[in-house]
């Protein structure tokens, strides 16, 4: 073929050709080689995904840098804004933390010509004797200051929650008294705005000494407020330091509040219903609430449902505009928004006989309603016609029906009504099961039971010789001095024997329960399978299934569910940073609340703040609430589960009956007879629904009024389908030991019982793990099976479980507490006896 002059053509690989790996030289590729090589070449998987758009270095830099200044700008704009013209006024509460300070030279100083502030309107708060409100024009802003007593908790939680800077008054020596912590570990808990440390009486001391105390005082305060200023107040120039303080110091964010629009009533007035008007007519005491404040936090709309702290949840009608009482420049006007699709009306009358504008007015039909429960239909359950497959199943048992003695005579139908002696015992037994709180008390009952059989251990007879050697010692004293017992009887006059009696049942209960935890003597008088016909065994308590829709209470047809709270609660609280209509942040208004019981302005003419928050939507429906909190220190009084206590959730207080259960990630959880000091606990009760985060108080009222810190802690969920078992143990001896099995007795008392809980495992304290093979004899012993030998001193333990619900006990309106004045009459004469 060459002698021929064609050319000769190259030789082609085929695709089997070996192809040898590169030798891996420790370098990577640039990105100018990957170019080359692939020569504008895309794979597949890039083409497919989202173009990204790459940024050089410098570019990345100036982004950020943007970002930066946006954020700066914004924190900014948004600490300038509060006590400008534009926005609120700056709102501080004067709260005392000793018994020995005085808060009212506070607010003088404050309120004096010196400090460079022009006092424009006294009383501005509805309700507070002791509030004013000041005009600097010096730094051309504007603050509201009320002085705050902290003899009632409630309203003080209620001021904290909306005050923008909290000025502690301090005494010069110790800082704050043991009342003084008890309310500092309640706004702690609650969530703590921004705040200043104010102290009087240093400039008194000699000047030797006073570096001496304020570095004294430093070391008190650094323990809860490690990085605060201490502010002494003794001067017109010190109050002129403190107002500058206040106006620049950066404002500390509570999420529970700046997701809602909140206020604080300046004016109030209360107008009743005509007996035309309202729901309920003219003599049910209830009536429209006229609430004049500053609009802070989110936009108020006229169509949401707003909630007054302690008195419950009410409607809109319409929203006003009257003139500012605390403006800045008397010149200037405020623009007013007009509501969507509306006119704007103005009205004569108002302060000064300035004309008032309507901002807006509510449509009834895009208007929230009030409703908290869900409607029962008792009906809902039953079903009108019969499926195919229903009528076939009916079918077949019309033709196997069983064969049944009837009286001569007596047709089909007749028959049908016959009822047998089987389904008699079946009925009381479908009775007794139905009843699920004669369960609980039989329960309880039991346990009392336990719980004085517990108490009869060896150091009764300790205790037996104590109260011996303390009776000699009271006749001693009785013979040197008759007036001891006078002393003593002036005691025991300030003494609930009720309460002491309680206190002690509980006490042993808790100990019961921290010794021998959840076990339950089985019953001799009725038969273990239809006392514990409620509970079930689980094989294991983390992997085992538990229907969580499995035989619900009456209860949860009344409360609402969501299919994802967090997707609502995501949505929800997105469309309000959103919302831009309504009154704006900033805005003076007249809130027109309707259908208002007049207790609301007896509350207030009493002289305690009305304090008044617009919900979310469904926050004013009921569901199953989940809070985590922890024991509070300064309260070890054991704390029972389904025992009344008193909630504080955000803006909202109310009493409840919840129960306790453990934090865990499991889809079961254990519940808890007792609230747990050493851990975490997950509380769960009946509460309308509120968006996380908010902050949470525990408090037990006492019988005599007076409500003690329990526990603090912060919202967890609202998930109806949260799954909380009541654990109990029955507990059993070996009677004969063998290498394998072993007889137990002690367990149950006869051989019914026995074969009824034959399936559920065995365990025992030493950690062994077995069965119940077979019963021997009539009186309750049987045969196990463990898979190792049994120790003589080992107990073998049975676990049944029952899903367990809170009580549902909701009660929107808390008594007031007792005045800590009154405590401290107590305590002072109960020392004055002891003397």
């Amino acid at each position: 073929m060459a002698a021929n002059g064609e050319k000769q053509q190259g030789h082609r690989p085929g695709v089997y050709k070996q192809k040898n790996k590169g030798h891996k030289h420790g370098k990577h590729r640039t990105k100018g080689e990957i170019e080359r090589e692939n020569k504008g070449r895309v794979s597949v998987t890039a083409l497919t995904k989202k173009q990204r758009k790459e940024q050089k270095k410098m570019d990345r830099r100036h982004k950020a840098n943007q970002l930066r200044k946006n954020k700066k700008d914004m924190v900014l704009t948004e600490k300038r804004r509060l006590g400008s013209r534009d926005g609120p006024p700056h709102l501080a509460a004067v709260v005392s933390l000793h018994a020995a300070v005085d808060a009212g030279a506070i607010t003088k100083l404050l309120r004096g010509e010196g400090a460079g502030g022009v006092v424009h309107h006294e009383r501005c708060v509805s309700g507070v004797s002791d509030s004013f409100g000041l005009i600097l024009p010096r730094f051309k802003q504007r603050f509201t200051f009320l002085n705050q007593s902290t003899a009632d908790v409630h309203s003080l939680l209620d001021v904290a929650k909306i005050a923008d800077s909290l000025v502690f008054v301090l005494d010069s020596t110790e800082g704050w008294d043991s009342y003084g912590e008890y309310c500092l570990s309640c706004l702690f808990a609650q969530g703590l705005p921004s705040h200043a440390l104010v102290c009087q009486g240093v400039s008194d001391l000699p000047v030797k000494k006073r570096v001496e105390a304020r570095r004294a005082l430093s070391k008190i305060t650094e323990v809860r407020f490690p990085d605060a200023r201490l502010f002494p107040l003794d001067s017109e120039q010190d109050a002129t330091l403190l107002l500058r303080h206040l106006g620049s110091q950066r404002q500390r964010k509570l999420g529970f509040r700046s997701r809602r629009s909140h206020l604080l009533a300046q004016n109030v007035t209360f107008t009743p219903n005509s007996p035309a008007e309202g729901t309920g007519g003219g003599n049910t005491g209830l009536g429209t609430l006229c609430v004049s404040g500053y609009v802070r936090g989110r936009p108020l709309r006229v169509d949401r449902v707003v909630h007054i702290s302690g008195h419950g949840d009410f409607q809109l009608s319409q929203i006003d505009a009257p003139s500012d009482p605390l403006p800045l420049n008397l010149t200037a006007t405020r623009p007013v928004k007009p509501a969507k699709g509306g006119d704007v009306d103005m009205l004569d009358g108002g302060e000064d006989d300035a004309p008032v504008r309507v901002l807006m007015k509510a449509d009834p039909s895009c208007r929230e309603s009030l409703q908290a429960e869900a409607e029962v239909d008792p009906m809902d359950g039953e079903q009108t016609w019969p499926t195919e497959t229903e009528l076939l199943e009916a079918e077949e048992a019309r033709k196997n029906k069983r064969v049944m003695k009837v009286p001569k005579g007596t047709s089909d139908y007749q028959a049908t009504w016959i009822v047998d002696d089987r389904d008699e015992e079946d009925g009381d037994l479908g009775e007794e099961s139905s009843d699920d709180d004669g369960d609980d008390m039989m329960d309880e009952a039991m346990e009392g039971d336990d719980d004085e059989n517990h108490s009869q251990d060896p150091g009764s007879c300790c205790a037996s010789d104590e109260e011996g050697e303390d009776e000699e010692e009271e006749e001693e004293e009785e013979v040197c001095s008759t007036e001891r017992a006078g002393a003593d009887q002036r005691y025991d006059q300030h003494m609930d024997e009720a309460a002491e009696e309680e206190g002690l049942k509980r006490y042993r209960e808790a100990r019961s329960n921290e010794m021998f935890p959840d076990e339950v003597d089985t019953p001799l008088d009725t038969a273990a399978r239809i006392r514990f016909q409620r509970y079930r065994g689980l094989k294991s308590f983390r992997s085992s299934p538990w229907d969580p829709m499995e035989n619900l209470p009456l209860d949860y047809s009344r409360i609402f569910q969501f299919q994802s709270f967090e997707r609502t609660r995501n949505r929800v609280l997105a469309e309000a940073a959103a919302e831009e209509e309504g009154a704006m942040d900033g805005w003076y208004v007249t809130l027109h609340i309707i259908d208002v019981p007049f207790s609301v302005m007896e509350s207030v003419q009493s002289g305690k703040p009305l304090v008044l928050v617009s919900l979310l939507p469904y926050e004013q429906k009921m569901s199953v609430m989940h809070v985590l909190v922890r024991r509070h220190p300064s309260n070890m009084e054991p704390i029972k589960s389904k025992e009344e206590l008193v909630f504080h959730c955000g803006f909202r207080r109310f009493r409840a009956s919840p129960i306790f259960s453990q934090h865990t990630s499991a889809d079961k959880h254990k519940m808890e007879r007792f609230l747990r000091p050493d851990a975490p606990t997950v509380v769960s009760v009946y509460a309308p629904i509120t968006f996380p985060p908010a902050g949470i108080l525990l408090f037990k009222q006492r019988n005599d009024g007076i409500q003690d810190l329990v526990a603090t802690g912060s919202l967890l969920s609202c998930d109806p389908q949260r799954v909380v078992l009541k654990r109990i143990v029955l507990s059993g001896h070996p009677f004969k030991i063998n290498r394998r099995s072993a007889v137990v007795r002690y367990m149950f008392f006869n051989r019914d019982d026995i074969m009824w809980f034959k399936p559920v495992e065995l365990r025992t304290k030493w950690g062994r793990r077995g069965h119940i093979k077979e019963a021997l004899g009539t009186h309750g012993h049987m045969k196990c099976v463990f898979d190792n030998q049994l120790r003589s001193q080992d107990t073998v333990l049975m676990n049944l479980y029952k899903r367990v619900y809170p009580r549902w006990t909701y009660d929107p309106y808390v008594p007031l507490p007792l005045p800590w004045v009154k405590r401290e009459c107590n305590v002072e004469m109960d020392d004055s006896d002891m003397e």
